[in-house]
This record gives C-alpha cells, structure tokens and sequence, in this order.
C-alpha cells in the first residue's frame, strides 16, 4: 500500500496517526494472507512485518557528485554534510508481499551564523519517503538529496 504525500496532507495525518493507520492496514492485509496461506499449507510458518529499527539512507552531495550509505537508527538525529537527518518511522514489506520499504523523515538543514556559531536550522523536509520511487515525495535541497534504501530491525 502506497500513500501519496498529498492524501496525507489532505488527511491532516500527522506521522504517529498514519503509521498507526498503516500498521493497522498492514496487520489486516498479513493476517488475511496468512489466513490464505494456513489453508493452502497448514504447516507453512506465519510471515510479518514489524518495524524497523534501523534505516538505510543513501545521500548524494551534488557538489562533489559523491554518494555514501549510512544508517539512521528511529528517532536520532544523524549528520549528513549540512544536513541533520531523524528517521521517526520504518517498515519493510514482508517478503510475500510486493517490495516495500517506507519510512517517515525529517530533515533540518543546520546553519551558522558565518562566525561559525550554530543557528537555527531550517526543516527542509518532513514527510514520508519511498524506497520503490524516491521521487514520489523528494527532499528539495541545492547541495543534497537523500533517499531511503532499507529498514533493518
């Protein structure tokens, strides 16, 4: 199940309201699935999905024209060059599902003061990211661009 940025925003769902709806969503489309698959083979083990703990992001400093992967773990803030990077949110699709991966991101763009002092940052972006289509819901930055790549437990 994909949800658009704008069905979001037309929701007025903020993240811990849609990832509740989603992980609701999610639990019926598992339960009924494995519902399927018990008739089909009772002895078959039940799959889920659960989320993650850890996200991979891959960031790309337009600049230098250089990409890194690096992880985030749910709910620290990690430093991509000026960029400071909190990941509230992830899940994986389980495997007998389409491939998935979905995580809520905000991303705040530190600044200085030119003395060198820190400032205020400015949020850049808040909202939800997809591994399938990165440009769905895209962070806008002149230097950078980060994307989802996995959600680790």
């Amino acid at each position: 199940m994909i949800i658009s940025a704008s069905l979001i925003t037309a929701l007025g769902l903020g993240a811990p309201a849609l990832a509740q709806q989603v992980e609701t969503q999610q639990g019926m489309a598992n339960q009924t699935s494995a519902q399927m698959r018990a008739q089909q083979d009772p002895e078959a083990p039940e799959l889920t999905s659960e989320p993650g703990s850890v996200v991979v992001l891959r960031g790309l400093d337009k600049v230098t024209a250089r990409t890194r992967d690096f992880e985030a773990p749910i709910g620290e803030a990690v430093q991509f060059g000026a960029l400071s990077i909190t990941v509230q949110y992830c899940r994986k699709r389980p495997p007998e599902e389409p491939p998935e991966v979905f995580a809520f991101v905000e991303v705040e763009d530190r600044r200085t003061d030119g003395f060198g002092v820190q400032a205020d940052g400015e949020l850049m972006f808040s909202g939800w990211m997809f591994a399938s289509n990165p440009a769905l819901n895209a962070l806008e930055h002149p230097v950078y661009d980060v994307w989802v790549i996995d959600c680790r437990s």
